[in-house]
């Protein structure tokens, strides 16, 4: 914790312990000492941290089933009801997990926590809270005590401490370590080493290291524990300023809105406008084909008036009737006796087919034209022939050669 500004509460008062300071803490009450902690905290140099009081709040550590890891956020105070002693709907609970199926529990009363949120409300970036024994410095296979003023703060594990008062530490002790496997060592940090090691149970006196030192001391020894046992969680977490925000930039969101609104109405207006033309447009386009073709249906009349001007435009092909009419024309002048009465041509996408009705003096003529104009490359089928006074009316259909 030798990077971070740890700010706790002394005998109800406010200080924080500022890194390569003095031994004593500065108190928050004092101006000059608030403005340095926001300055520093503003300017980033340093991780705010909250020391919860040790005494207000219970370290515990459950192994959980996977079955409860899966619904462990809301059967969590189910879980601890009979371990504590008031009505878990008054109880704060915060979690981390240490292991798959290992979690660290921090419990505290939801009345302390309120309180503490006023206290701090001056310094809303302080969004870290952690148990104050959590903050010592801890290595596997040791205990960490620091004596500070007539209390005694313990950390015997990764996530496992308490903070008692000095006189209770002896019992405290001696009853953690028939729980516990016996540490390795034992950091001791107070003042009086003689009386100080006393308090240890006989089988650890042995084992513990002295040192001249409070809890400050102890702090720039310390690293931030991981995993994090933050109690700003549930009902407590951070949230972000919604509402500060709202009041700073509402007289800009109302200008935004309002030139949003005009835009929309603006992109509206348009878009009628261009519409009403589309339709004029439209209809123009569609009353000029129908001056030239008056029947049928109307997709695309672009594509189909040049279509239908592509069928009728001459060229060296065989398609088109220019070029149709005029093979056909060929044939009926080479016959002396045949005329063409009638025509009828269609056009599709496959090409142009024309029907006509001729007159021939005999059916031996009709014979004769049709086959002129199959050998001419063209296809002419006979569909109907009948007698006409002294002539003979035949209806033929000629096309391209399938």
């Amino acid at each position: 914790m030798h990077n971070s500004a740890v700010i706790r509460l002394v005998n109800g008062r406010l200080a924080w312990y500022a890194p390569g300071a003095a031994e004593e803490p500065l108190w928050l009450d004092d101006e000059q000492a608030r403005e340095s902690l926001a300055a520093a905290i503003s300017q980033q140099r340093l991780a705010p941290c909250f020391a919860v009081p040790g005494a207000d709040v219970r370290l515990l550590q459950l192994t959980l089933t996977a079955e409860e890891k899966k619904h462990i956020a809301k059967s969590l105070p189910f879980m601890l009801e009979e371990r504590v002693a008031t009505d878990i709907e008054q109880v704060h609970f915060a979690s981390v997990p240490l292991d798959k199926l290992e979690l660290a529990v921090a419990v505290c009363g939801i009345e302390k926590m309120q309180a503490w949120q006023e206290q701090l409300a001056d310094f809303p970036a302080v969004r870290l809270w952690l148990p104050e024994p959590l903050l010592l410095p801890w290595r596997s296979g040791e205990w960490c005590i620091v004596l500070e003023g007539d209390d005694a703060i313990v950390r015997y594990d990764r996530c496992g401490g308490f903070t008692i008062e000095r006189e209770l530490l002896p019992a405290m002790l001696a009853a953690l370590a028939a729980e516990q496997p016996e540490p390795g060592a034992v950091i001791f940090y107070g003042r009086e080493q003689a009386a100080d090691i006393s308090m240890l149970p006989q089988s650890l006196q042995e084992k513990s290291q002295w040192r001249r030192g409070n809890l400050y001391s102890a702090l720039l020894l310390g690293e931030a524990p991981q995993p994090a046992l933050n109690l700003l969680q549930g009902a407590f977490a951070t949230r972000l300023p919604i509402a500060r925000w709202w009041r700073e930039w509402r007289a800009v969101a109302a200008v935004f809105a309002l030139a949003f609104g005009l835009q929309l109405v603006a992109t509206y207006t348009d878009y009628l406008k261009l519409e009403r033309e589309n339709l004029a447009l439209r209809g123009a386009v569609e009353s000029s084909y129908r001056k030239a073709y008056p029947r049928g249906a109307v997709v695309d009349a672009e594509t189909q008036l040049r279509r239908q001007l592509a069928s009728m435009r001459g060229s060296g092909q065989s398609s088109g009737f220019v070029s149709l009419m005029e093979q056909v024309g060929a044939v009926i002048a080479g016959n002396k006796g045949s005329t063409i009465d009638a025509i009828n041509y269609n056009f599709s996408s496959r090409g142009g087919e024309m029907r006509m009705n001729i007159l021939a003096t005999d059916f031996e003529t009709v014979e004769r034209v049709r086959a002129d104009i199959n050998k001419a490359g063209l296809e002419a089928v006979m569909e109907s022939s009948s007698a006409q006074g002294d002539n003979v009316r035949a209806r033929l259909r000629v096309g391209d050669k399938s």
